[in-house]
């Protein structure tokens, strides 16, 4: 992994603004709905780079120096001297189920964020390469299953799963339910046909994309010529000069008879200058490429960041259908995020699955450049990992203050100040920490 580039660094800081406007919002909005008056709504923290403010009885709207969270300031009495005609609004005044709904507000609009954008997603139309099986391994749990060459995957339990990123979704969803897993296919003959894979050996499985090579599945990669379809900006590809559309015709001098071949000769040599014979727009041209090294399956292989040109199947819905999946979708990758959450604080998952400000900034400007579809699937992961986290019952987060609530609706009064007070710092402590180590993750990520 490299250090993010402007352009990474530009969406990630979209991706923000965007994401923490939301969240924001939800608390602001439903603040004003419930009669709060809110005094400040901020994007960012620390020095205030523009304000406005209609008149000083009004809400006041910052954009701050530091992008890294925002709040929403409201009267409350604990934090300033509250005018007597005002005190019906402040934020301390509140019934109980009202404060509740406004700190709930917050991570509610994130997972509804994220709902939107999945709804927009799957009417404008998802790609991705036909679920089509090419092969499956001998005495692997698919040849157990009775899976065969040809077979084009349907469904995933009750998910539809036509195209191979839906198949290993819905698989890692369905690891952990404890129950066989039926898979719905359609046969090189064309009937539908049910295959089923044990849940005991399904659940031992990698949770990440590697559960197909786990189940001895391969995926059907019909041969595409060597021409370049995405290029990743700041990897080797981009960098040499290379272009969308560019015909990849030797290597070295030795041809290339198609993608697969140009992948080989590629892998084949990293930190290994190779003078590239190109075709584009029916001109010859020939540059110098250096694949970098990097790391798989324990061994080094070039990269050089571009993918190939593929023909794509689109799924699309209807607006109610892809309301539909749109929940789906949103609960599937909350129930994900927690359950990774809960497994790593049991040891059960690497701390390799946290990613820290840096990792998030290559995926945005990586999913920026792939397309505003791509953006706006990250912008949804990002926005439920945001909720999920902002739900943890850690003091400070928003999830802390719905305990403070919820013991308060136990014992009949709120925690004492002094109580709240060490939470606060106990959260202050456990939220600096997270961050560090995910910071620290990042960096050995590009240090090695």
């Amino acid at each position: 992994m490299s250090m993010p580039l402007p352009l990474d660094i530009l969406y990630f800081l979209i991706a923000l603004a965007i994401l923490i406007s939301v969240h924001e919002f939800g608390h602001f909005w439903v603040a004003r709905l419930v009669g709060v008056k809110v005094l400040c709504f901020s994007i960012g923290f620390g020095r205030a780079l523009l304000r406005y403010q209609r008149n000083p009885d009004t809400t006041e709207y910052v954009l701050a120096a530091i992008p890294l969270g925002g709040y929403v300031k409201m009267l409350d009495e604990r934090e300033e001297e509250v005018p007597a005609h005002q005190v019906d609004q402040a934020f301390n005044r509140q019934v109980l189920w009202k404060r509740f709904a406004i700190v709930a507000a917050g991570p509610a609009f994130n997972f509804l964020f994220a709902i939107l954008a999945y709804w927009a997603v799957f009417m404008a139309g998802e790609s991705g390469l036909r679920a089509v099986v090419a092969s499956v391994e001998p005495d692997s749990i698919a040849a157990q299953a009775g899976f065969r060459e040809g077979d084009a995957l349907v469904r995933v339990g009750d998910r539809d799963a036509p195209i191979w990123e839906r198949v290993v979704f819905a698989l890692m969803v369905e690891q952990r339910s404890g129950q066989d897993l039926r898979v719905t296919v359609r046969d090189a003959s064309g009937r539908e046909q049910e295959r089923w894979i044990d849940a005991e050996r399904l659940a031992a499985l990698p949770e990440d994309a590697s559960v197909l090579e786990g189940l001895g599945l391969r995926p059907q990669k019909p041969r595409f010529p060597a021409i370049i379809g995405k290029l990743i900006r700041g990897e080797p590809a981009a960098q040499a000069g290379l272009a969308v559309g560019d015909r990849i015709l030797s290597a070295d001098g030795d041809p290339i008879r198609d993608w697969d071949h140009w992948v080989e000769t590629v892998q084949a040599s990293p930190g290994q200058a190779l003078r590239v014979a190109i075709e584009r727009d029916g001109e010859p041209l020939t540059i110098a490429l250096t694949p970098r090294a990097a790391e798989k399956d324990g061994a080094t292989v070039g990269r050089i960041g571009a993918e190939v040109l593929v023909e794509r199947v689109q799924v699309r819905y209807g607006p109610v259908e892809a309301l539909v999946a749109a929940l789906v979708k949103t609960g599937d990758l909350s129930y994900l995020t927690v359950r990774v959450i809960g497994r790593m604080l049991v040891g059960q998952a690497s701390l390799e699955n946290l990613s820290g400000p840096i990792t998030i900034a290559k995926a945005a400007g990586q999913t920026a450049t792939i397309g505003f579809d791509s953006f706006l699937k990250f912008l949804a992961v990002v926005s439920i990992s945001l909720g999920v986290l902002n739900l943890l019952p850690i003091p400070i987060l928003d999830g802390g203050h719905l305990l403070y609530f919820v013991i308060e609706w136990i014992k009949g009064s709120p925690l004492s100040e002094a109580a709240q007070l060490q939470g606060q710092k106990l959260g202050i402590v456990m939220l600096a920490a997270l961050m560090g180590l995910a910071f620290y993750l990042d960096l050995s990520r590009i240090f090695g």
